[in-house]
C-alpha cells in the first residue's frame, strides 16, 4: 500500500504532528491516514524516535464492571 507521503523524509515539524497525535491517544491507523504514511511507518518512526504509540487513558483489557 503506497501513500503519498511513501519515502518523503520526516521533518522535525511531521515528528512534532507525530508526538502531538500519539499523545492524544490517536489509533496508529488514524495517524497513518492523517500523514499519509502507512501503519508500518508510523510505527517505525514512533519508535525511532521514542514516541509510545500504546493509549495511556484506558483500563487494561478485562477490567471493565
Amino acid at each position: 500500500m503506497a501513500s503519498k507521503n511513501n519515502g518523503q523524509p520526516w521533518t522535525p515539524t511531521v515528528v512534532n504532528q507525530l508526538k502531538q497525535l500519539a499523545k492524544e491517544n490517536t489509533p496508529t491507523r488514524v495517524i497513518a491516514l492523517k500523514m499519509g504514511r502507512t501503519p508500518n511507518a508510523i510505527q517505525s518512526e514512533a519508535s525511532k524516535e521514542g514516541i509510545s504509540l500504546k493509549p495511556t487513558n484506558q483500563t487494561p483489557y478485562g477490567t471493565h464492571k
